[in-house]
């Protein structure tokens, strides 16, 4: 087992990343205050590890909260069964909310962690690839709206994030690759030598390799753990973790949540930003391309989608919570390994990139 450590003060907290860490009682036992317990799945997971975690946690009084699966229910019916399962078993201020899933468990049940009785305790234990890597650290927790995606919710940190790395064996494919879009994202944005070790290593990643997977988690909860301790709040630095997401949330919302898997809009998304970097002058066609043939090695997708119009883009991009005083800002690439948020560009840049032909551009490069 690997331990990093997410340092902000009293709200600072452990992110171990090791094999079959959901049978540690001793991992969750020091960050459970109380006698009660619930376990937040869905009905994808909990045939597979709800009774493993359950037996983990018998010292407690468990109340299990199964939800149905998928994006399209990451929203206010939704949490309000999680509100609902709480209050029936009379859940105290001193319980603590245990998030057995992916990206979509995790941010519920902290969004109702966060507002149950005005906030009681939580641990991550993220099963996808994409929610070891990135939404399971760092408090960003919340739910979607029609208009857009992840607008409603609060920062609130986890007691603790147990990646349990074994639990990637039962991930379907395109679950594993849509986790490796945030995985790539660290290499362009803060770490360029990892995008270096990513080429030499995504295969091992895909087929599995336990070593590999680890080192990869490792690196990237250790990115995002230095990011959040810089700029818990995302009044600065944070921002740029998004790199991809202002496209790829648009892609989401305009396609139907749950259409295409968050890492595959965010890996489109990728592809514009690093577009739009290249139009800038910023990045060469040479490094762009470098990264979108990673990108199609790790699986993803690479075209946006072909239904989507530039001015599809704009509408739901005006939502995004990146807009401050009316103006868009995005995260772009200045060189590989270093992104910057602005909203100093030219209007002309902005409607080339939504308006180029993706397929043309990455047709010649082959996966």
């Amino acid at each position: 087992m690997q331990t990093l450590q997410v340092d902000l003060g009293e709200r600072s907290y452990p992110i171990h990343i090791g094999e079959r860490l959901i049978d540690r009682s001793d991992l969750f036992a020091s960050k459970i205050r109380g006698r009660q317990v619930a376990i937040v799945t869905n009905e994808t997971v909990a045939p597979l590890y709800l009774d493993r975690l359950a037996s983990t946690l018998s010292g407690y009084a468990v109340t299990p909260i199964i939800l149905p699966d998928g994006e399209s229910h990451k929203n206010w019916e939704t949490l309000q069964l999680i509100f609902d399962a709480l209050l029936g078993a009379r859940h105290d201020r001193n319980t603590t909310v245990v998030a057995l899933g992916g990206g979509v468990i995790g941010d519920m049940a902290g969004f109702a962690a966060a507002s149950y009785q005005r906030g009681v305790d939580f641990i991550q234990v993220p099963t996808t690839l994409l929610s070891q890597v990135d939404s399971s650290v760092g408090g960003k927790t919340g739910i979607n709206h029609p208009l857009g995606k992840n607008m409603i919710g609060a920062f609130y940190q986890p007691r603790a994030v147990v990646i349990d790395t074994a639990t990637l064996a039962t991930l379907p494919s395109r679950e594993l690759s849509a986790g490796l879009a945030e995985v790539i994202k660290y290499g362009l944005i803060c770490d360029e030598p990892f995008l270096t070790w990513l080429e030499a290593n995504i295969d091992r990643i895909r087929s599995l390799d336990s070593l590999a997977l680890t080192e990869a988690i490792h690196r990237s909860c250790a990115a995002k753990a230095k990011v959040v301790n810089a700029d818990e709040r995302e009044s600065g630095v944070r921002a740029t973790l998004n790199l991809g997401h202002t496209f790829g949330h648009a892609i989401e919302t305009h396609m139907g949540y749950g259409v295409w898997l968050h890492g595959e809009a965010v890996s489109a998304g990728t592809v514009m930003a690093l577009e739009m970097s290249s139009q800038l002058g910023w990045i060469g066609q040479a490094d762009r391309d470098r990264a979108i043939r990673l990108l199609q090695r790790a699986g993803l997708p690479v075209v946006p989608p072909a239904e989507m119009q530039p001015q599809d883009f704009l509408e739901h991009m005006a939502v995004d919570k990146k807009v401050l005083d009316g103006r868009l800002r995005l995260v772009l690439l200045r060189q590989m390994g270093a992104a910057v948020v602005t909203g100093d560009f030219p209007r002309g840049v902005l409607e080339t990139t939504l308006s180029a032909d993706y397929g043309a551009m990455t047709e010649h490069l082959g996966a």
